[in-house]
């Protein structure tokens, strides 16, 4: 549960910004990023847990990225089969899931020193904490930028979820800048500044 809030990988930790800001100006975008992290962190974790009494300290890091690696291919060829379309719009930020720091991070402080179940619980806990940062920043990106909510979801979910795009209410026209670079660590800078005074406003409630 720390992974989703305390240690929230994104907000608290400062990890895997670039793939963050990058991908997250749209719903659609954002969520399938989330989840071909959430499965290489889950398949990778569990799987250093298993072989963390075969791999021998001298060769850790190396293995550890091996293992990443092969997750991280499995998910860009599911992306490449089922969702093509989808996939060339964030194909650079897929690959690299590789090298995402909260990935091996995981790895080598948790997964490499602990048996199997808690290292599962925790890659569930860091991929959800890490998803509800990428995809809260996208919905808000989305909101801003281009006045809609959960629109292209039938790229990711097929012909069924088109019906599922919202359009916000007033016409509005949307913010251009939303959906840019400088949008994106504008609206993060503001959705941090925003869970950093709501965490102090609860820390004096309680010393209160």
């Amino acid at each position: 549960i720390a992974g989703i809030a305390a240690r929230n990988p994104a907000w608290i930790q400062l990890l895997g910004l670039c793939p963050l800001l990058a991908v997250s100006s749209s719903t659609v975008t954002s969520l399938a990023l989330a989840l071909a992290s959430a499965g290489v962190l889950v398949g990778s974790n569990v799987t250093i847990s298993m072989l963390r009494r075969f791999i021998p300290d001298f060769a850790r890091l190396p293995a550890f990225v091996l293992v990443v690696a092969t997750f991280t291919t499995c998910a860009v060829l599911l992306m490449e089969a089922y969702a093509f379309e989808l996939y060339l719009r964030i194909a650079l930020f897929v690959q690299i899931i590789v090298t995402n720091c909260m990935i091996l991070g995981r790895a080598e402080a948790f997964a490499s020193r602990q048996p199997v179940w808690p290292s599962l619980l925790d890659a569930l806990g860091t991929a959800a904490g890490f998803a509800l940062a990428l995809v809260t920043l996208g919905m808000v990106r989305e909101a801003v930028g281009r006045g809609t909510l959960f629109a292209g979801m039938d790229m990711l979910f097929g012909p069924g979820a088109a019906t599922w795009a919202l359009a916000l209410p007033g016409d509005w026209p949307g913010l251009l800048i939303a959906t840019l670079p400088p949008g994106a660590f504008i609206i993060a800078g503001l959705l941090l500044g925003l869970g950093n005074a709501l965490a102090g406003s609860r820390r004096h409630d309680g010393e209160q």
